[in-house]
């Protein structure tokens, strides 16, 4: 299929660019500067069309007309001269509802595209989308998510004139999902189009999540950032770190048995740490009231010893990387690991809360003599 993308070189449209690639498409673009000659000759070969294209932070406000309403008009008239009935889908905004020059300009483009659909018979799709946030999304332009995350990441400033200001934000990749799937399917014309899921939080509410994100390298302590907007969002955050931030020190202790580092800890689901002990070291031999952990060896060779503190019995297993087995420890039962193998052991470790050392729940108990 060939695909024409207007505003190719935007936020959005290099997102769906992308896409387009993946699934082999023969995309065409339109960009500012290329000419209206350039645009009849590229919407003569689209079998469809992404309308991204427009002016939302112009030097003055006749540019949202000629960026949006009459770029639009232009589009309109060469699908007329192709006399083809190709498929559109067109980015406006939110902004269409409102009285201002941007949003009647948007309306506008809005309106010359139901005269086409009414007039050619093809099918129009028009997004009124809220905020859309996302990787490569300008900071300092018309964002405030991308602003705020490339000054937080950046250890720069930021303006917060009002916290309880609300957001009605999309990702980015779902509105290329939605974009595709009506593409996909060509659906009838007039079926609505919006753009799901919605978030809505408050420009407050999302500056001290990007913070907690920021935090988190040197509290190891992570946000829930596995789904909905948290997800989004950090996947968001992180695209504004220059490469030389890539990666951060994590803290080593060590002694003459071997090391350990705590990795990543989660507020309600544990945290992650290794360790390694050199040949013939043992480490543990403590029991745990609460607390839950999983081992797993991923070098070397390991004998697990297990004493029950009440009842006396012994239980012995060994493991080894070659073999790869998760080890848990059970409350009640005191544990040890010794490295039984001829190189050093190294072990990753979960366990179901964050240490406290207020409140290590671990207790002193030898299992092995």
């Amino acid at each position: 299929m060939k695909v024409l993308v207007t505003g190719a070189n935007g936020f959005i449209g290099k997102n769906l660019l992308i896409h387009l690639r993946e699934r082999g498409a023969d995309s065409l673009t339109f960009v500012r500067g290329d000419s209206l000659a350039e645009l009849d000759a590229k919407v003569a070969q689209a079998e469809f069309i992404f309308h991204l294209a427009g002016v939302n932070r112009p030097k003055t406000e006749s540019e949202f007309e000629e960026g949006n309403t009459n770029l639009t008009q232009a589009l309109c008239d060469a699908v007329k001269r192709s006399g083809r009935q190709v498929p559109i889908i067109y980015a406006s905004s939110v902004q269409a509802e409102l009285p201002n020059a941007y949003g009647a300009s948007k309306r506008a483009a809005e309106d010359a595209l139901h005269a086409l659909a009414s007039e050619m018979g093809l099918p129009v799709y028009i997004y009124r989308l809220p905020n859309v946030f996302g990787k490569w999304c300008r900071p300092n332009y018309n964002s405030a998510v991308a602003t705020f995350c490339h000054n937080i990441s950046h250890g720069l400033p930021i303006q917060i004139n009002n916290p309880a200001s609300e957001l009605r934000l999309v990702y980015v990749d779902d509105v290329v999902a939605d974009f595709l799937k009506v593409m996909d399917a060509v659906p009838a014309a007039g079926t609505p189009v919006e753009v799901q899921p919605v978030y809505a939080t408050t420009v407050g509410e999302m500056a001290d999540l990007l913070q907690a994100f920021k935090d988190s390298r040197t509290t190891h302590v992570t946000e829930r950032v596995g789904t909905g907007f948290t997800r989004a969002l950090y996947s968001t955050y992180i695209t504004y770190f220059e490469p030389e931030t890539f990666s951060y020190p994590l803290v080593k202790h060590e002694d003459p048995r071997g090391m350990f580092v705590e990795m990543l800890k989660t507020r309600d689901s544990g945290q992650f740490s290794f360790f390694t002990a050199h040949p013939g070291i043992t480490r543990g031999g403590h029991y745990h009231h609460t607390k839950t952990e999983k081992f797993l060896v991923i070098k070397g060779k390991a004998r697990f010893c297990f004493l029950h503190i009440e009842s006396g019995r012994t239980h012995e297993l060994c493991t080894s990387a070659d073999a790869p087995e998760v080890v848990e420890t059970i409350p009640g039962w005191s544990h040890d690991i010794t490295n039984i193998g001829d190189e050093e052991m190294i072990v990753m470790l979960w366990a179901n809360e964050i240490f406290d050392r207020q409140h290590p729940d671990t207790v002193a108990y030898k299992v092995t003599a």
